[in-house]
């Protein structure tokens, strides 16, 4: 059964860290492109960030550029998404997704399998 898992999420302070993880199992990642995606109460799903599979290319939203690293373990079947310097605004539940392809997608219709989420919560 194709699956994948978010882990890693919770409750920070502004300034902090959180490293999410996304762990598939079922089927093997290193053929797909991975995305991150967020959704906040009210708000529509917005991608985060994107890793080809080949590893050697990322995309980041603009609004976490410089604060968000992505990257992947094929060896773990995970791609796991470091955030710092964490915002209130990113508050939201963040969605891991594999690609139909091995690169990148612009739009979420690109994406054919999504975790269940995991809650990241920034507030002092």
């Amino acid at each position: 059964q194709l699956q994948l898992v978010e882990s890693g999420g919770g409750f920070v302070q502004p300034g902090g860290s959180l490293r999410l993880s996304c762990a598939a199992s079922g089927f093997t990642l290193d053929n797909f492109a991975v995305g991150w995606f967020r959704q906040a109460p009210g708000k529509t799903r917005e991608g985060v960030s994107c890793i080809t599979a080949s590893g050697d290319s990322t995309n980041f939203a603009n609004s976490v550029k410089g604060r968000f690293t992505i990257w992947r373990d094929n060896a773990k079947n995970t791609v796991y998404l470091q955030m710092n310097s964490l915002k209130p605004e990113d508050t939201a539940e963040y969605y891991c997704a594999k690609a139909r392809t091995r690169i990148c997608s612009r739009t979420v219709l690109g994406f054919d399998s999504w975790g269940q989420g995991t809650q990241v919560t920034v507030s002092s």
